[in-house]
């Protein structure tokens, strides 16, 4: 088990999640400043981070796109920590490449749940298959967690890769919004329905020739989402 990071800058709640990440059986360690927390990210690769939005030196939000932005930390899971509650702020958190959202005042217990939760979905295979996916220009080789756009790499955080090798396995079928949530997420999820319209978002906006028209991931009106078959 390696570490998970806490990025918090009032010392009260840093200490309280680290006392109950580390009962757990979650090694944990804590840093105030967003900026010494990128530098110790990009040297350590804790397995999570728990990340506080307003944050000195650098927040939250631009701590996370940068995360998202360095193929060496993408793939590092991120559970934001806030106290702004509005559905405008939780959906910019999760655009910037957040994997779950806890709001201030929180439960140490599900906070330290959402974070096994988290963990589970990002390390465990979605399926026993380890062979390449070809579908169109896209590849997706599930061994060594890379995706090619007509030859050319495509940097996925886990879950966008995760959600891309579900559909591209399962293509033609047609699935809501809770059903994804139980197959990619996981049914110990704690993440809202309207999570998946933006990880569908910003995954088209990686994979498809036209995000504004796209011809592989559709929606299905009133129904979902579906992978287009080849035979469509």
């Amino acid at each position: 088990m390696g570490t998970i990071l806490v990025v918090e800058d009032e010392p009260d709640i840093a200490d309280l999640v680290k006392y109950h990440l580390e009962k757990a059986g979650l090694p944990a360690r804590v840093v105030g400043d967003g900026k010494q927390a990128l530098d110790l990210i990009l040297r350590e690769r804790p397995d999570l981070v728990v990340l506080d939005l307003m944050l000195p030196g650098l927040d939250g939000l631009e701590l996370c796109r940068r995360l998202r932005g360095a193929q060496a930390t993408r793939g590092i899971p991120v559970i934001m920590l806030t106290a702004k509650t509005e559905e405008v702020d939780r959906i910019v958190g999760l655009e910037m490449g957040a994997d779950d959202y806890v709001p201030k005042p929180f439960s140490p217990r599900e906070l330290v749940a959402r974070v096994k939760a988290v963990l589970r979905r990002t390390a465990a295979p979605l399926e026993p298959s380890e062979a390449p996916v070809i579908v169109g220009h896209l590849r997706l080789d599930p061994t060594r967690h890379e995706v090619t756009k007509g030859g050319q790499p495509v940097f996925l955080s886990a879950m966008e890769f995760r959600l891309l090798e579900f559909f591209l396995r399962h293509r033609g079928r047609v699935y809501s919004r809770t059903q994804l949530l139980d197959y990619v997420w996981g049914q110990d999820r704690f993440v809202e329905p309207r999570t998946v319209d933006v990880h569908i978002r910003r995954l088209r906006e990686k994979v498809e020739q036209d995000p504004r028209r796209p011809t592989l991931i559709l929606t299905v009106r009133g129904l979902g989402y579906k992978c287009r078959d080849e035979k469509e």
